[in-house]
């Protein structure tokens, strides 16, 4: 039978809120964090400002998913949640007060960030992996990503058409508060969520011995670094090429406009049509295209081109990411000990992520503090070959069959140790 999400009754309830959570976080930081990077860039007109902060990011929510992952096993991993968007609300608090100051305080916005995202994705991460089951994971990654799509379509647009009509500063803190508004309510929405206690010792230790044993383990931790790596740059350089070529907020909403409709619609086809058997060749096809776009953009770089790889990228993430994704969990819902170490294998996996993009940001500071801004271009396209390495280190993985590997756990049933 073909699964459907929203017929699995006992927990449709918690499956749905997750995905109005996730939708709120993502049209939250769609609709404002899309625009902090240009907000420091037309402070100072500086790249490394930009990419320090990022960095702080990056260390904060290593550190904090970490963490988070240790206090899971002692206290309600819902509370971890809630914390988390609590801290993002005060980050656009922060935003808002700092103002037109707001690049003197680059690396402690960004630490308050990191703290936010940490605490949020572990809870997130957790929570998707305790709520699905092997047959239910592509389409719970395919919904989530529609619904990403689909506010990043709204969000930037709308917030770079606010920005350009209203004075940029007003324009800016309108989207920030209502960016804190969404926070809000985002917290709110999680008294929809059953208790998930886990107590127990926190095994960081056992995990990380699996990378030697397990070679499936093995091969998906290091495609974390891989995935990373790309993403550590990229997710504010575009941002910084968009605004220098255009001089416009409108442009960065318009990219992600067009970034985010492609996206809508491959995320539904990925939902759709890839299956377990497809997965392996649809992360190559798509890793392949992915590390090879970054060239439309070094051959000849204006709006257009850009627009061209929005929709390319926008095409071939959803394929890339549904399989990739699902394959990850599965891998964990396979390893040794699964049931009582989840968390620390989620955990691993997002150090293997944070690892891959703190390099890569320091691969961009040393370029430009030895060959200036001459070296972004080689680091775009070096940096940017980590989708084709994320199959490289999965082509072996075996394919799972949708047979679930650990029976879901009543959400009030302790899940600490061999208990579970």
């Amino acid at each position: 039978m073909k699964p459907n999400l929203f017929t699995l009754d006992s927990s449709r309830k918690e499956l749905n809120m997750l995905l109005i959570i996730g939708a709120l976080y993502s049209l939250g930081i769609f609709l404002s964090n899309t625009f902090v990077n240009i907000y420091l860039w037309k402070q100072t007109n500086d790249l490394v400002n930009i990419a320090m902060y990022n960095l702080a990011i990056y260390v904060a929510q290593a550190v904090l998913f970490t963490l988070s992952g240790r206090w899971a096993k002692r206290i309600d991993r819902i509370i971890i949640l809630r914390i988390g968007v609590v801290f993002l609300s005060i980050f656009f608090l922060l935003v808002l007060f700092t103002g037109e100051k707001a690049a003197t305080y680059n690396v402690l916005l960004g630490t308050v960030l990191g703290v936010g995202y940490g605490m949020y994705w572990l809870a997130y991460s957790v929570l998707t992996f305790e709520v699905t089951e092997p047959e239910t994971r592509d389409f719970f990654n395919g919904v989530s990503g529609l619904l990403q799509s689909f506010t990043g379509m709204i969000g930037p647009f709308v917030a770079g058409y606010i920005i350009t009509r209203m004075n940029n500063s007003h324009g800016y803190t309108l989207i920030f508060a209502v960016s804190f508004v969404l926070f809000l309510l985002a917290v709110i929405c999680t008294a929809g969520l059953g208790r998930r206690r886990a107590e127990g010792k926190f095994g960081l230790k056992l995990a990380w011995k699996e990378i030697g044993r397990d070679p499936a383990w093995r091969n998906i931790v290091i495609a974390h670094v891989f995935q990373g790596i790309r993403e550590g740059i990229y997710t504010f350089i575009i941002s910084v090429w968009i605004f220098i070529v255009t001089n416009s907020e409108l442009s960065l909403g318009t990219f992600n406009l067009v970034y985010s409709a492609f996206s809508l619609i491959f995320y539904y086809i990925a939902t759709r049509y890839i299956k377990s058997p497809q997965r392996k060749m649809a992360i190559f096809l798509s890793g392949v295209a992915l590390s090879l776009s970054i060239v439309l953009l070094l051959v000849k770089l204006n709006f257009t081109t850009l627009l061209i790889y929005a929709a390319l990228i926008g095409a071939f993430y959803p394929v890339l990411y549904v399989p990739y994704l699902s394959l990850s969990y599965d891998v964990i819902g396979k390893a040794k000990d699964a049931r009582s170490l989840r968390v620390e294998y989620i955990v691993l996996n997002d150090a293997a992520a944070n690892a891959g993009r703190i390099l890569s940001v320091l691969a961009l500071l040393v370029g430009i503090g030895i060959w200036k801004d001459a070296s972004i271009p080689y680091l775009m396209l070096l940096l940017g070959a980590g989708p084709f390495f994320i199959y490289y280190f999965t082509r072996r993985i075996t394919n799972f069959t949708a047979e679930p590997s650990i029976k879901k756990l009543p959400k009030n049933e302790i899940a600490g140790d061999d208990k579970r």
